[in-house]
């Protein structure tokens, strides 16, 4: 029976590392963006969010406007509790000159797809005990799963297969981690109903006020805004009013253009309901830019 459990234990170990190996040796896609966000980049201007962020958010116009370096650290599909990791992890190492949040309408509804997608961040569990209390919102057990070596890359093997190979350079083209969307938005507008009294989620609410509050205590300007969306929107969503009314309290710029008329009134200048195009990137990364020029 012992000798069962060595062999269990050496096979776990060793497939782990070569999992790690190659984790790690990716050079494309979405692994690799957390891994150079959370480990190597030293940008003046971090931008955090989902894919609103990785597909909005044009880091040269951020870059040439304020004559810095600026990294987009967005990741697609994933909540506050990523956000948050990926500052941890960079304020570990240095501290950037500004942070922006793209915050998205149903952000603190409570979701356990939410916590499923903690997953992402098993790979640095070990090397970076400042995201373990976030990681461990996964479930009551995952600390005792991470003692096995393989359970970190258990749903990873096909992404890490594409990740060392030319495929995702290709499909995850990208400047600094901002990928446009060229398409033009076709289908009927949607209609959001937000006047029901949505579930909110007390952890996702206080990772969104630690997250301020770290921004804060570094000195840190920090300014969160949520792009438009191309929606009939009825009522307002209570994430984002439960936003603005905590970012005003900690005195933190929240631009609001989730229902912008300027954007919602042009189709053309959207990918999709919740993505703006090229186009529409250009005209909103420049107000946001205007904007945090005028609070200076």
């Amino acid at each position: 029976m012992l000798a069962f459990f060595a062999v269990i234990f050496l096979m776990d170990r060793a497939a782990g590392s070569l999992l790690k190996h190659f984790y790690y040796k990716q050079d494309s896609g979405f692994d690799h963006s957390s891994t150079y966000a959370m480990d190597k980049t030293t940008a003046d201007i971090l931008v955090l969010g989902s894919s609103r962020a990785v597909n909005i958010f044009d880091t040269k116009l951020f870059s040439d406007k304020f004559n810095g370096s600026c990294y987009n650290a967005g990741r697609y599909g994933e909540p506050i509790f990523y956000h948050y990791a990926i500052l941890k992890s960079a304020l570990k190492r240095y501290k950037p000159k500004m942070i922006i949040l793209s915050f998205d309408a149903g952000s603190f509804s409570k979701s356990a797809e939410s916590y499923d997608r903690l997953s992402v961040l098993l790979p640095y569990y070990k090397n970076h005990p400042e995201i373990r209390p976030i990681v461990t919102l996964k479930g009551p057990y995952e600390k005792l799963k991470m003692l096995s070596s393989t359970y970190p890359y258990n749903s990873l093997l096909l992404p890490i297969i594409t990740g060392n190979t030319t495929f995702n350079k290709a499909k995850y083209a990208n400047e600094n981690g901002f990928i446009p969307i060229e398409r033009n938005f076709a289908g009927s507008l949607q209609t959001f109903d937000y006047t029901k009294e949505l579930k909110l989620d007390t952890n996702k609410i206080n990772t969104y006020k630690m997250l301020i509050e770290d921004c804060l205590a570094y000195q840190i300007p920090l300014y969160i805004t949520c792009p438009p969306y191309m929606i009939n929107a009825i009522g307002i969503d209570s994430s984002i009013s439960k936003a603005i009314k905590i970012a005003a309290e900690k005195k933190v710029h929240f631009f609001d253009y989730s229902r912008d008329s300027f954007f919602t009134t042009k189709p053309a200048l959207f990918a999709d309901y919740r993505h703006l195009n090229k186009e529409g990137v250009l005209l909103f990364c420049n107000k946001i830019i205007k904007r945090i020029e005028d609070t200076k």
